[in-house]
């Protein structure tokens, strides 16, 4: 028999539906006559592969099976979420294939027909920003929806300090990130810092400045602004990235958490402290792991504690926190809605009911995105990819993923193939 022939009954048998001897007519089964008018592709697709089985031709078989295979994965039973650095990026070069895996995600007028995001603890950029960046690396058109960074909760609480002196600390643009989420009282680090003579006592040994040196200025507005930033209480102070000055960063945060927001003042309440992530470490260009966010907290929170009298109170939020899965869940449903779908598919299916039965995650970090995908539960499964921080021959003896891969791009390749055909 035949490879389209047995490929025919196969999907015959898959759908309990008996395929004629002759084009459908009058002598066929009563359930066949009425399974065209709810998928007309199928019967057509039925015929073109019986013409193709009777004439052998291969290349007829291969683009009917093809068109077939995209009509069964129109509507996506599963989602996939990537993390950034050591799975699709090293640095800013792509790895791993990691464009040709993205591009098998769109149809072939670019259309996004698998819902995926990314989920990465990185951050210190705007959502928007990112996804540009995102998009030009990758070759391919990514949403700023589709970007989840490890500073994104802090848009939950606007409500509590959303007109409140806040400080943001870390590389790129803290203070722009925190306003676009509609805080409207918010200063970087670098700039709060320049409203304090002397704060910084290493200052005259560094050799490099700062983009922001705002209020350094002696014009009559600019001292009102720093006498106003100095006498104000720091409400809050989050971490939105990785510090760039430990030595400065942690001095000015010890300053503002003792003293109850006030540097220079009596020992006080100490504010809260949000982080975006506790990552120990992440894969960079280096070959080895760099030290991430988790290990500026541990620096802090040593010090902090000999100067303070009760323990550094903090709050994490990024992976592997089951809370940013679950919103991770949620965003990829959503995405759903926004898929192209053929019209037969849309008459038939309630867009505002569609779940996810299965959501992917591809990471790099055992104790990250693998521990969080595990904590998460159903109906998550953790691909752990070979290319980042992980790089052992067998899997993680503490945070074992569902499945481990040498690169992104053989983890897609898994994902389409069990989607497409269960």
């Amino acid at each position: 028999m035949s490879p389209a022939s047995d490929l025919t009954d196969s999907l015959t048998a898959s759908h309990h539906l008996p395929l004629p001897d002759s084009d459908f007519g009058s002598g066929a089964d009563s359930r066949l006559l009425h399974f065209p008018k709810k998928i007309p592709f199928l019967t057509m697709f039925l015929q073109f592969l019986r013409k193709a089985s009777q004439s052998q031709n291969k290349v007829i078989l291969s683009a009917i099976s093809r068109s077939f295979s995209s009509h069964l994965c129109s509507l996506p039973s599963s989602g996939i979420a990537f993390d950034i650095d050591g799975v699709v990026l090293r640095s800013e070069v792509p790895i791993g294939g990691s464009p040709q895996a993205l591009r098998r995600l769109y149809d072939d007028s670019g259309a996004l027909k698998v819902p995926y995001i990314f989920l990465t603890n990185g951050g210190g950029f705007r959502e928007s920003k990112r996804a540009l960046e995102l998009s030009e690396l990758l070759g391919v058109n990514i949403s700023p929806s589709q970007v989840v960074q490890g500073h994104s909760p802090f848009k939950q609480l606007v409500g509590r300090f959303e007109n409140e002196l806040v400080v943001a600390v870390g590389k790129g643009e803290p203070a722009a990130v925190m306003s676009e989420y509609g805080f409207k009282n918010v200063v970087s680090i670098d700039d709060y810092a320049s409203c304090f003579d002397n704060i910084d006592p290493l200052l005259p040994y560094k050799k490099w400045t700062t983009k922001q040196v705002a209020y350094q200025s002696s014009s009559a507005k600019k001292m009102d602004i720093r006498d106003e930033i100095c006498s104000q209480r720091v409400q809050a102070v989050f971490i939105v990235s990785d510090s760039v000055d430990w030595s400065r960063d942690i001095q000015v945060l010890c300053d503002i958490l003792r003293t109850g927001g006030l540097p220079g003042r009596e020992v006080g309440h100490q504010p809260p402290l949000y982080f975006a992530h506790d990552d120990l470490t992440y894969q960079a260009a280096f070959p080895s792991e760099r030290f991430g966010m988790g290990a500026f907290r541990i620096a802090l929170e040593s010090v902090f504690s000999r100067i303070y009298p009760h323990a550094l109170k903090y709050t994490s939020y990024g992976k592997p926190n089951p809370l940013v899965f679950k919103n991770a869940e949620t965003l990829l449903e959503q995405l759903v809605s926004s898929l192209p779908r053929s019209s037969h598919l849309a008459d038939h299916t309630n867009a505002g009911s569609h779940h996810l039965k299965r959501l992917y995650m591809i990471g790099d970090n055992p104790s990250v995105d693998i521990c969080g995908a595990r904590k998460a539960g159903h109906p998550w499964f953790s691909i752990l990819t070979r290319t980042g921080v992980f790089k052992g021959k067998e899997n993680h003896p503490k945070f074992p993923a569902d499945l481990v891969v040498d690169t992104v791009e053989e983890a897609v390749d898994y994902i389409l193939r069990k989607e497409c055909t269960s």
